[in-house]
């Protein structure tokens, strides 16, 4: 009876513990101290932004859609992260354990021989003697002051916060893995235009040498001609040197041996406009980024442990008990004149410390000080991301709409300027101007469109939208 009334109490001053007051603040999001607006400064189209699941899918490619689900499983940035979630869950049980009470066994059994002296006979007489103990005993501190439940909350924050983290992990390391893939696009692209320019460059060679044999052309133009072949060849290596920078890149991020040899990346490299993005409102984003809510779990976590220091500097009470049996014989060890029991409540106040604890709760001030600043940056620096994303595309927009005038305007000078020059109407110089100014263009329509497609993966990543992967921390 005497155990379950110790075990009674316990339970009950458990219940009244997690009652207790919180010493310290109750978090609360600051309020920003810059202007936010209520709509985007380069917002080019309304509506809520809703994002999707697999937002990539929108480039319609097979062969993207397969790495990207390859990466979710073997990228080890990813698997790192998941495995940072279980350490601060076993890490948040920890703290969560000391509201509880603690519960031990103690086992002890010795003999013991000595001499002792008979006072009457003066004889020296051995004497054994054995004693046998257990007993189960049990510890509680009274959180009064809120000092664990304060820890418990900090905890939960950064637990949280070690999730939305692998969340970000997740969202940098796909928009990475699209951004690479479509970089390779773009660069095989560019390689199939070069070696096109290489074919024609020979053809014109040839020309140029009939021209010469014929006594049509000087040997100047025949000196252009291999040069010009020459320069273009140059660009090959360079070229491939890239792309199989990239595709070893992007073993790495599918957790692979890094590997240059996937040709299945090679295909026609074609333009699609893409429908809008919807940008939603700027006040949205405090609430979908999972950098920002990091961010904010952090300043949570900062603050619990302004009242976790300043809960430590009141005094501290633990009750504690025991129960069990001692005995000099195992034959009627469990009998209730052996029992043994104590009960006692202990308090704590620490009179001088030389100011550590009140030097602990000031750091614990200005930790969530520094935090509050971090949490602004993260926001300011979101709200950036976002106009910088809406800008780059509007000039990118406008800046691909010229270059498909010119390269249109290139493609016809060049047929027109070859048949002048067959017809030996103008020098050969005309004529490489002209082929080199439509091969530019070429490239440099690969590249813009592939920044265009770039910005598109900067956009989402920076809306916050589109990733929220269903992905369990347990999984590898």
């Amino acid at each position: 009876m005497k155990q379950c009334a110790i075990i009674f109490i316990l339970i009950l001053m458990t219940i009244a513990a997690w009652g207790c007051m919180k010493a310290g603040p109750d978090y609360a999001r600051p309020e920003a101290d810059f202007f936010v607006p209520e709509a985007y400064e380069h917002a080019a189209h309304t509506g809520e932004y809703l994002p999707g699941g697999k937002w990539w899918e929108a480039f319609n490619d097979d062969r993207l859609n397969e790495i990207v689900a390859r990466v979710l499983v073997s990228n080890h940035d990813i698997r790192q992260a998941a495995a940072n979630v279980l350490e601060a869950r076993a890490l948040l049980d920890q703290v969560d354990a000391d509201r509880y009470p603690q519960i031990g066994a103690a086992a002890q059994a010795s003999r013991r021989q000595q001499t002792i002296t008979n006072p009457i006979t003066g004889q020296a007489e051995s004497v054994q003697t054995s004693q046998f103990s257990l007993s189960v005993p049990a510890s509680f501190e009274i959180d009064l002051w809120g000092r664990l439940a304060r820890a418990s909350e900090a905890g939960r924050a950064e637990l949280m916060a070690t999730e939305l983290n692998r969340r970000t992990i997740i969202h940098s390391v796909i928009a990475e893995t699209v951004t690479r893939y479509l970089e390779i696009r773009a660069i095989e692209a560019q390689i199939r235009i070069t070696e096109k320019m290489v074919e024609t460059s020979r053809m014109h060679l040839e020309l140029v040498e009939n021209r010469y044999e014929r006594g049509l052309a000087p040997v100047m133009e025949l000196h252009q001609a291999k040069r010009a072949l020459a320069r273009i060849q140059s660009r090959l290596p360079a070229l491939r040197r890239t792309a199989g920078l990239s595709r070893q890149a992007l073993s790495i991020l599918q957790g692979a041996y890094p590997d240059n040899a996937d040709e299945a990346v090679r295909q026609a490299y074609s333009f699609e406009m893409l429908d809008p993005v919807p940008e939603g409102l700027p006040a949205a984003l405090l609430t979908r980024r999972p950098d920002i809510m990091a961010a904010e779990a952090r300043l949570e976590a900062a603050s619990a442990r302004i009242g976790q220091a300043k809960a430590a500097r009141f005094p501290r009470f633990s009750l504690t008990g025991a129960f069990g049996y001692a005995s000099d014989s195992l034959s009627s060890f469990f009998t209730p004149q052996n029992e043994i029991w104590n009960i006692a409540v202990e308090g704590l106040q620490p009179i001088y410390d030389a100011g550590k604890r009140a030097a602990g709760q000031r750091a614990a001030e200005a930790r969530f000080q520094a935090q509050s600043m971090a949490y602004a940056r993260t926001v300011l620096t979101a709200f950036g991301e976002v106009e910088g994303a809406l800008l780059t595309r509007r000039e990118q927009m406008e800046q691909r709409a010229h270059l498909a005038i010119f390269l249109e305007q290139a493609a016809l000078t060049e047929k027109n300027v070859e048949d002048r020059y067959r017809r030996g109407l103008i020098d050969y110089s005309g004529f490489l101007d002209a082929l080199q100014a439509r091969f530019q263009a070429q490239m440099e329509m690969v590249e813009i469109e592939s920044a265009i497609y770039a910005n598109r993966v900067r956009l989402h990543r920076a809306l916050g939208g589109g990733w929220d992967i269903a992905m369990n921390p347990m999984d590898p």
